[in-house]
């Protein structure tokens, strides 16, 4: 780093422009030497395309008996967050900008491919309001995924689960909600209900269909297991119990890899950004880099989002394999200009930027 350049004597906005011009840089020298990363389409159509038959030869395998269960839910979950990182990347039209219809068409498969998750087309708004309110209170999507919850069982079993992320705590994704809608500030009583009827429709079809899936294999099994040992006998409709084989390939071709997936993104994201006592647009609050080695088996499942997402948050257009790629040139400035790495008192602060654990009320 020049000698003229002094993080102590610069504010916020003048380090994050620092750290996005050296980000920025780096990619285009990346560009220069490697000529083929400016196909940048062709590349994101790439990577969908071998990931979706990726999941579906791991599928395939799995149902032919040609891989054990326990191979086919984390390789299958590997690709589908390949998927994760392109939808990102599409939210932000970094492929087919000016081809919509291709833009759209891939969010789609992607959203097929990951039906756990919010359907990418509302996610795009909440996504770049996001990026604009990063940690404050109506940045419905960080609250969606249990940012700013205090560490328990609860924020546990809600990280892997956003059906349940709502169900166990109503009011405050009502309020999280409230707070988003208002801050699009609506000019009519039809668009704040069009954008209340968005928030109610995040999840349908694609969603719900596969929480009620999920939910009925969970129950099931888990009630088919509890019965014997309490003495009890269950005497199952036919229909479920043949049901229950194709429910259970169901689950390891594609439940528990969005299990997997889902659980190890919204745990590392979750705890990355921060929430509550951050100043609105400043990225110097909104994000740390959190890449420890024992995190590396969730990081795994989610293309290493934790050491790489900050990145992001300063330098917007960047691809996701391309962050990967200059990671370290990223990180170098990134801690020269103050961004905070592993901070693991997130974990008791409930994700506040404030470095004092968070008092209860």
């Amino acid at each position: 780093m020049s000698k003229a350049i002094n993080p102590n004597k610069m504010s916020d906005a003048q380090k994050a422009d620092h750290i996005r011009t050296v980000v920025l840089k780096a990619g285009d020298d990346l560009r220069a030497r490697h000529p083929w990363l400016k196909h940048q389409d062709a590349i994101g159509a790439s990577i969908m395309a071998v990931s979706l038959l990726g999941m579906i030869a791991s599928g395939w395998l799995y149902i032919e008996g040609a891989i054990p269960w326990w191979l086919c839910v984390p390789v299958t979950a590997i690709f589908a967050s390949f998927i994760h990182e392109l939808e990102h990347d599409l939210i932000h039209q970094m492929y087919f900008r000016a081809t919509p219809w291709a833009n759209s068409l891939m969010l789609g498969l992607g959203w097929v491919a990951r039906a756990s998750t919010v359907n990418p087309f509302i996610r795009r708004r909440l996504h770049l309001h996001h990026h604009k309110v990063s940690g404050t209170e109506s940045d419905l999507e960080e609250r969606g995924i249990t940012n700013g919850e205090p560490w328990g069982l609860r924020r546990l079993l809600m990280t892997g689960d956003n059906i349940l992320a709502v169900v166990l705590r109503p009011m405050a994704m009502r309020r999280a909600a409230r707070l988003y809608i208002k801050a699009q500030k609506p000019t009519s009583k039809q668009e704040f209900a069009k954008l209340a009827l968005e928030q109610t429709m995040a999840f349908v079809p694609l969603g719900n269909v596969y929480y009620l899936l999920f939910h009925t294999w969970v129950i099931w099994h888990a009630v088919s297991w509890a019965a014997p040992l309490m003495g009890l006998t269950l005497n199952a409709p036919v229909w479920l119990s043949s049901l229950t084989p194709y429910l259970d390939t169901f689950a390891v071709v594609y439940m528990l890899p969005s299990l997997l997936r889902t659980f190890s993104i919204q745990f590392i994201s979750s705890n990355m950004h921060y929430y509550g006592d951050v100043e609105a647009r400043n990225a110097m609050q909104q994000c740390q880099v959190l890449n420890p080695v024992w995190l590396m088996p969730l990081q795994l499942f989610c293309f290493n989002f934790g050491s790489t997402h900050a990145i992001h948050h300063f330098a917007v257009k960047e691809p996701f394999y391309v962050r990967q790629w200059n990671a370290d040139i990223a990180h170098k400035v990134m801690r020269q200009m103050g961004v905070r790495f592993n901070d693991f008192g997130t974990f008791r602060r409930a994700n506040r930027f404030n470095l004092q654990p968070m008092r209860a009320t």
